[in-house]
């Protein structure tokens, strides 16, 4: 039996931070994977998603521009978009990976990992043998998420693309369906379509992003609409099938379509990849969400040994805060290994605190959408004394010599009890870019009076929060 001090089950980005810096901390740790080191963003969503995503941007940023427009007049050439893509994925290729787990001094050991009673993970390999490694002081589970398909009759049996596909296929699709109106669904459909594809998007809801404020899912309808992509709001697929001589799909819809397509992505939500992780040897449910603390500590199993990071404890499902969950988990795991109580009440480097209050979220549309903090609807539940402020962006004198056709808004959401910023949404161009500005405001609690002494440099697309501020009154 193997021992190390801190036991990572699974090497995406949150397993890779956590086991960093638990080393450097001065414990040893051990990383086991089953599939390529890097995880799920580096090599099937976040990576190559934007890679597919920025040459239609950039494009379309030269055409914004009059004298820049006249010089832009060919299409995307999607073999190299492709080309571009598979640079920064390595097509699945780890080893860059691996070779940074080794020289930071993190043990690798790779097959798929199970717990197996306090402090126990048993990891199986590909050749279907099995190695016990014991944690002295932690097992951190950071597995993350899978795509859940929905309840549909024959997607099972088509091929049907997930996440994995639409960012990782060889040839651009003739028409695709794309079930679903979240983030992914969103963000490959603009990809996609920019890539020649056409795309028709299937939507149950009656608007695209719910749960975000609703100018950014109106300014997301725009802008897919402007691309060429078909939404159908409040239209469910109930049945597809492959035709298998022409390998097309057809997919019928409850108020009777039926629609033919070469591929079907579903972008419907995800589930944890807890399934086949042995929960039931600690006393927990079988693929379950691992519900933890403010370390990330997993709260159904007694002692400090069993923690969540990432995706897969459901808190704030983004490659940004698993990392930020992760420094906190270390930073908790090292404490008490020295002794110390890593106290979750006070405002410590070790409390994951930030997925309460700020987290923030792009979306690569075009236009951008990014959000931080609570929407105005959620402030509103949670009791605050809200007044919320919007101004557009494209009334900004930078955002106007940006681009020649800038369309953007940006709305603020302030807690008028304490004259703070609790959230902020952001449309247009460079949107993602900007909401880092808001992020800090959230998380430093930073009074509107003080923050209209941080004076955005003229003339910049940022003035808008000078304008933003006048808008409130200030």
């Amino acid at each position: 039996m193997d021992t190390y001090d801190v036991v990572v089950v699974g090497g995406g980005p949150a397993g890779e931070v956590v086991a960093d810096r638990t080393v450097r901390s001065g414990l040893t740790a051990v990383v086991v994977e089953a599939e390529a080191v890097g995880g799920e963003c580096s090599y099937r969503a976040c990576v190559p998603s934007k890679a597919l995503l920025r040459p239609g941007a950039a494009r379309a940023e030269a055409r914004s521009v009059d004298g820049a427009r006249q010089a832009v007049t060919a299409a995307l050439d999607p073999a190299r978009v492709l080309a571009r893509r598979d640079r920064f994925t390595g097509r699945g290729d780890d080893t860059g990976q691996s070779d940074w787990l080794d020289g930071a001094g993190i043990a690798l050991v790779r097959g798929h990992g199970r717990l197996a009673g306090e402090r126990r993970v048993e990891v199986t390999g590909a050749d279907g043998t099995v190695r016990t490694l014991r944690a002295r002081r932690a097992v951190v589970v950071c597995t993350g998420t899978e795509p859940a398909l929905p309840p549909v009759e024959g997607l099972d049996r088509i091929g049907v693309w997930t996440n994995r596909q639409a960012t990782t296929a060889d040839a651009v699709p003739g028409r695709l369906v794309v079930i679903g109106g979240a983030v992914v669904a969103c963000e490959m459909a603009t990809a996609w379509r920019s890539l020649g594809s056409h795309v028709t998007l299937l939507v149950r809801d009656q608007a695209l992003l719910t749960g975000w404020e609703p100018c950014a899912g109106e300014e997301v309808t725009r802008g897919l609409s402007d691309l060429g992509v078909t939404i159908r709001f409040g239209v469910s697929a109930v049945r597809v099938a492959r035709d298998d001589d022409t390998r097309t799909v057809t997919v019928h819809t409850d108020d009777g379509t039926a629609l033919v397509c070469d591929e079907v992505l579903a972008a419907t939500g995800r589930r944890p990849r807890t399934a086949d992780l042995g929960l039931d040897s600690v006393g927990l449910s079988t693929g379950d969400w691992l519900a933890v603390d403010d370390t990330c500590r997993v709260t159904a199993v007694e002692g400090d040994w069993l923690y969540a990071v990432g995706d897969v404890n459901h808190r704030a499902p983004l490659t940004h805060m698993a990392k930020y969950q992760a420094r906190a988990c270390a930073a908790a795991i090292a404490e008490r290994a020295a002794g110390r109580p890593a106290d979750t009440g006070g405002r410590q480097p070790w409390s994951a605190e930030a997925d309460h209050i700020a987290v923030p979220q792009a979306v690569f549309t075009r236009p951008e959408v990014a959000s931080v903090g609570l929407t105005e609807r959620a402030a509103r539940e949670a009791g605050l004394a809200v007044r919320v402020v919007e101004y557009r962006i494209d009334d900004v004198a930078g955002a106007a010599l940006h681009a020649d056709d800038y369309r953007g808004l940006a709305k603020l959401v302030v807690d008028e009890t304490r004259g703070v910023v609790v959230g902020c949404t952001l449309t247009g161009p460079m949107a993602t870019e900007l909401i880092h500005t808001a992020t800090v405001a959230i998380v430093g609690e930073v009074p509107l009076e003080r923050l209209w002494h941080a004076v955005p440099a003229f003339p910049t697309v940022s003035e808008v929060w000078l304008r933003l501020l006048e808008a409130y009154g200030l």
